[in-house]
């Protein structure tokens, strides 16, 4: 696929204003849209939606499927009596404190479904677990059994559960029959509300961009359901693990910990789980950006038991093959290939036989010669090219890392570049993307806001501080949407 020439912010869901400590589907998101709409932006890229893990990454989610129902919001439930008028409204410092209040300020909603006489609310309820029963049922019964195992992940279950044997299994769906009901409710809730609100997106003529990671947790529903998937050891723990070689970086690699696919499995099967996985997102996304899209040509395969990535070894992924079936099973790949790394030959000719625009990163150009990928008078049209990611500082915050430490030599390359005195680097770097001739544009929310390093989203190899930024009530204000609707009209985006 390929995108008109338009522009776009990057801001995830968690990231938008919030009394809840918590970003969601609610009110904010639709003022979102109308700023959108107003800045002249065509798109909204958004990270992973999945419910996150260890980390409380976006991108390591306990189930490839399922959403995280910390973003629905209490407002909208209250609107549809599905909450009363005048429902809590606790607050907890962290993320991760956060989304647990807010999801236990919605749990009543599901006892006031139970004896509402909406007769057509629960038919929508019935049709969704129908048509999601191919994910639905394995989740809702993952996450009950969790919960009752202390939030222990499933290898460290009782062998019956472990192992889905299908007597133990049984015992659970009658034991917690209710309970499963319920975690069926909130994504039923979960999607309902993001439907609404990819439905006013698109009215607004605005497009939403997803997140789908190319690997999935360990402790996860989809390993846990369907272990033949996997490179898995007979007691469940993974023979070889995902990550990177060692490099100037680092001496020992990174070994990520993600189970590996069994690919030529997958293969003889056609496919069928990752036609799915991403037949599903397509329908929840106008476009999907493809996370490490390196690892369709190769895997670096890290031994499970090793605590560094140094012994691994590259292993073969038939990812041709996989996106011809793709493009057999779904028609025209609306797919974004995030390129950035190591890029062989053979990653370009897979991107670029299936005609899927790579990506460029304005930060990672300075400091080298003309010929650097990421300087904009080297980007193609079908690209799409970023100020900065979700792992990136922000444009703010990297010219002061460059003033205050090492890297003088890339700001001042950087400045001479963009013939700038770098006192407003950020609008320096919107107008470089946005006069590129990359086809899109996105630019995180960070960055038109002209924020320092303290509303990083992440600091990749870390742990702690990350996923917490979000946007304070007045930000989508009139005076930046002017800029940008300005600049799009300049460039012609």
């Amino acid at each position: 696929m390929g995108f008109p020439r338009a522009s776009g912010i990057l801001l995830h869901i968690s990231s938008l204003p919030s009394e809840f400590g918590i970003g969601d589907f609610g009110p904010a998101s639709y003022l979102f849209i109308d700023y959108l709409k107003s800045a002249g932006q065509k798109y909204w890229q958004i990270l992973p939606i999945g419910p996150p893990g260890y980390g409380n990454s976006p991108y390591n989610c306990l189930s490839a499927f399922a959403g995280n129902t910390a973003f629905i919001s209490p407002k909208l439930l209250a609107a549809e009596g599905l909450l009363p008028k005048s429902f809590a409204k606790p607050r907890a410092d962290g993320i991760a404190a956060a989304a647990s209040m807010k999801i236990e300020t919605i749990r009543p909603a599901f006892e006031i479904f139970k004896q509402t006489s909406d007769e057509q609310l629960k038919a929508e309820f019935r049709r969704f677990c129908d048509e999601n029963g191919f994910w639905l049922e394995d989740y809702a019964l993952y996450q009950v059994i969790k919960s009752r195992s202390g939030q222990a992940a499933w290898i460290n279950w009782e062998a019956g559960l472990r192992d889905r044997d299908e007597g133990a299994l049984a015992a659970v769906r009658t034991d917690e029959e209710d309970a499963i009901e319920r975690e069926k409710f909130f994504q039923f809730i979960f999607f309902r509300q993001w439907d609404a609100l990819r439905r006013y997106a698109a009215k607004n003529g605005v497009g939403i961009i997803g997140d789908v990671p190319l690997y999935v947790a360990h402790d996860s529903a989809d390993v846990w359901a369907s272990p033949r998937n996997f490179k898995l050891n007979e007691d469940g723990t993974p023979r070889v693990v995902a990550g990177v070689p060692p490099d100037y970086f680092s001496k020992t690699g990174q070994r990520w910990g993600n189970p590996i696919y069994e690919w030529e499995k997958m293969r003889d099967e056609g496919f069928g789980w990752w036609i799915m996985r991403l037949h599903f997102n397509l329908r929840l996304f106008d476009a999907v950006r493809i996370d490490h899209f390196i690892g369709f040509t190769r895997a670096w395969e890290v031994p499970g038991t090793d605590k560094t990535a140094e012994n691994g070894r590259w292993a073969a992924v038939p990812g041709r093959e996989l996106f011809y079936a793709l493009r057999q099973a779904l028609g025209d790949l609306k797919f974004i290939a995030e390129d950035l790394g190591d890029v062989t030959p053979e990653v370009e000719a897979l991107r670029d036989d299936f005609g899927l625009p790579g990506m460029r990163v304005l930060q990672f150009s300075f400091g080298g010669d003309a010929g650097n990928i990421h300087l904009p008078h080297n980007y193609v049209q079908n690209t799409v090219v970023y100020t900065g990611t979700h792992d990136n500082e922000t444009a703010v915050g990297w010219r002061m890392a460059r003033r205050k430490g090492g890297g003088a030599g890339a700001l001042k390359h950087c400045l001479k570049y963009l013939d700038s005195d770098g006192r407003q680097i950020h609008r320096d770097f919107i107008r470089a993307v946005y006069a590129s001739a990359g086809n899109l544009a996105i630019v995180p929310m960070q960055d038109v806001l002209g924020l320092d390093n303290r509303a990083r989203m992440n600091l990749p190899g870390t742990i702690d501080g990350n996923w917490e930024w979000r946007c304070k009530p007045g930000d989508f204000s009139g005076k930046t949407a002017k800029a940008l609707r300005e600049l799009s009209e300049l460039f012609g985006r």
